[in-house]
């Protein structure tokens, strides 16, 4: 999907996000708080959306949102102002393929069920591991394609529909798995039915070797 599709297809959910596809995925919104809330420190959540996972942050855990929408963003915000949730230090209007953040600069960078909506997914996710910090996890929580099976041949014949829907229904895990600096921690299934999946990816050596080779060259 391209930038403008994700951020027109995202104004008209906004208004029912919480209530529809936010109830669907909330087990792995809980599942990827958690995580993040036992590696404590600095979490950047990638698609923060209308903030519905926000209230699940610990208090001691600092954490930064992006989005594309403006309207998702408006909605977070005032998540944040009504809730009074003091550890969300920013909320920005951002593209996920360009973060404007340095190298090495969170702890967890948390993605909730984004990475079949974002154009250049495998830029997005490079991206993501270059601002995590060494030995620093990437959490992912998303629906991914089947190979075989009925829900298969629904996914299929909704893949046309992706810029209406908001999402690729055909969307396949190895997209998200082929960045060499990432290694898999844990891989498992989730509610609904286990439609949805939760990744944690750690960063690893080969990521700063990338990082000096850029440095050398520049």
């Amino acid at each position: 999907m391209e930038l403008r599709a994700v951020q027109s297809s995202y104004a008209r959910w906004a208004p029912i996000y919480d209530k529809t596809f936010g109830a669907l995925t909330n087990a792995g919104r809980r599942r990827a708080t958690a995580h993040a809330n036992i590696q404590g420190g600095h979490v950047l959540e990638v698609g923060v959306g209308t903030g519905l996972s926000l209230p699940h942050y610990d208090p001691g855990v600092e954490v930064t949102g992006i989005d594309a929408s403006d309207e998702m963003l408006a909605k977070a915000r005032a998540r944040v102002a009504r809730q009074k949730l003091s550890h969300v230090k920013a909320l920005m209007q951002m593209d996920a393929r360009v973060l404007d953040f340095p190298d090495d600069h969170f702890d967890t960078v948390a993605a909730m069920h984004i990475v079949s909506v974002v154009p250049e997914p495998e830029r997005v996710i490079a991206e993501m591991a270059r601002v995590c910090k060494p030995g620093g996890s990437i959490v992912i929580t998303n629906h991914f394609s089947r190979d075989r099976g009925p829900l298969a041949v629904v996914e299929r014949m909704s893949a046309p529909f992706a810029n209406l829907l908001g999402w690729h229904s055909d969307f396949p895990i190895q997209r998200v798995l082929n960045e060499s600096c990432l290694s898999v921690k844990t891989q498992k299934t989730l509610p609904p039915a286990g439609m949805m999946t939760f990744l944690v990816l750690e960063k690893t050596d080969a990521c700063l070797a990338s990082a000096e080779r850029r440095q050398i060259a520049s």
